[in-house]
């Protein structure tokens, strides 16, 4: 079977395989997410557009199909407004590459380039009060190995205020224990690497969990810290064992907490770790490089979601509680209304 257009197929292979991962040093995760994107490019053209696959070519990808592509993502695959924005500024970095190989694609990716990002709500940041914190890192039954894991890793990713990915690549190697201040290294998006300060109640669950989960191995080695045995051998957790055991524990805490969301999901802890920090004072700045974001400008979505603080600035200034406040020490000494008038 020939191929009508061999190079488009090279092209993705060198894109996925060459110049995100080694020359543009993306994390696996990004280059997973983009060879995603180009797997549902491919089908769709495939099935929908009843191309066959032996026969697409550069000549496949037009505005109109991208444009038929994203409606499809959106009314097809139920896939979010944010979601179907990815998948276009993939496709659009694909040929922005492919234009740098060939002058000839140049005019595609100037076309495509047309197709325009759809409109999307304001984010809004989803966290627990103090209250559910409690409540959810409650529900754990550290009776038994299980309810000890779940119960340090809720504990681990709230302190760190780690991504779910983050928390699932750690290795033992990423601790550093033996230290006066014991601090951990996280390794986010784009293979940013970020120190993050362990607390005392924290290192003394890590040692428990240890206990049970990696009894007599080496706690400075490259094992997986969280796992799961599949087949008698350990292997990295998964993030869909994380959302269960949050969403069973979110349901069984709401019983007790009404504050509960009626949907937990694990970033949830990264966000209510950022709240709880930006409202005992810590600088937008300093939050933005413990998150791991490379502008401050992430991390001000935090400083508009916080309408506690705005609720309490506001009463503060309310001229009915000033007058509510402690009265001022001169009132009812007439010694002092002279002095501070001059006449004494």
């Amino acid at each position: 079977m020939k191929f009508k257009d061999e190079c488009f197929f090279r092209t993705i292979r060198d894109f996925l395989n060459v110049y995100l991962p080694k020359q543009k040093c993306y994390s696996p995760n990004t280059v997973r997410s983009y060879r995603i994107s180009l797997n549902l490019l491919v089908d769709y053209l495939t099935a929908v557009n009843s191309v066959p696959l032996y026969k697409l070519s550069f000549e496949d990808v037009t505005a109109e199909s991208i444009s038929g592509f994203l409606d499809w993502l959106q009314t097809e695959r139920r896939c979010s407004p944010v979601t179907r924005n990815q998948r276009l500024m993939a496709i659009r970095s694909f040929l922005n590459y492919a234009s740098g190989l060939n002058s000839a694609y140049v005019s595609r990716q100037i076309e495509v380039s047309h197709v325009p990002m759809q409109k999307t709500q304001g984010k809004r940041v989803e966290f627990l009060s103090e209250d559910a914190l409690k409540a959810l890192l409650a529900q754990p039954d550290q009776r038994k190995s299980n309810g000890i894991r779940n119960c340090f890793f809720m504990t681990l990713m709230y302190d760190c205020a780690a991504r779910c990915q983050e928390m699932l690549d750690l290795k033992w190697q990423d601790f550093e224990l033996e230290v006066p201040h014991p601090y951990i290294r996280l390794t986010g998006k784009g293979n940013k690497t970020r120190t993050v300060p362990l607390m005392d109640k924290t290192v003394e669950m890590l040692y428990l969990y240890a206990g049970y989960f990696h009894c007599g191995a080496d706690l400075k080695g490259n094992s997986y810290v969280f796992y799961t045995v599949i087949h008698g051998k350990h292997c990295q957790m998964s993030p869909d064992t994380v959302a269960s055991f949050m969403k069973k524990y979110g349901t069984e805490a709401k019983k007790t907490c009404a504050d509960i969301p009626d949907r937990v999901h694990p970033h949830q802890l990264r966000h209510t770790r950022a709240i709880h920090l930006y409202r005992s004072g810590f600088p937008l700045a300093l939050l933005a490089e413990f998150l791991g974001h490379t502008h401050v400008e992430t991390t001000r979505v935090y400083a508009y979601a916080d309408t506690e603080m705005k609720r309490d600035a506001i009463l503060k200034a309310d001229p009915e509680n000033l007058s509510a406040q402690e009265p001022a020490v001169w009132k009812g000494d007439d010694e002092m209304i002279k002095k501070l008038y001059g006449l004494q």
